[in-house]
């Protein structure tokens, strides 16, 4: 029974010092972040260019998924 209880003490005092490393580590982030801003960036360029485009597509789609449903349900007209 000790040598369960020495071995589970060891086992933590194990990962209290990889918690420690790795809390004590620092990484370069600046990379992550970056993408992240660029990715915001391409997006508000694109909303704010493509608005009235993005409109006529979203309204384009609709209406032909509207046709495919009206179809698979056997709507009136097929």
């Amino acid at each position: 029974m000790r040598e369960k209880i020495n071995g589970l003490k060891r086992s933590a005092q194990r990962g209290v010092l990889l918690l420690r490393s790795a809390a004590v580590r620092r990484e370069p982030g600046i990379d992550g972040i970056l993408v992240t801003v660029g990715l915001c960036i391409i997006a508000l360029v694109l909303c704010v260019v493509m608005k009235d485009s993005l409109e006529g597509f979203i309204k384009e789609i609709v209406a032909a998924m509207q046709g495919r449903a009206t179809t698979i349900l056997g709507g009136p007209g097929v």
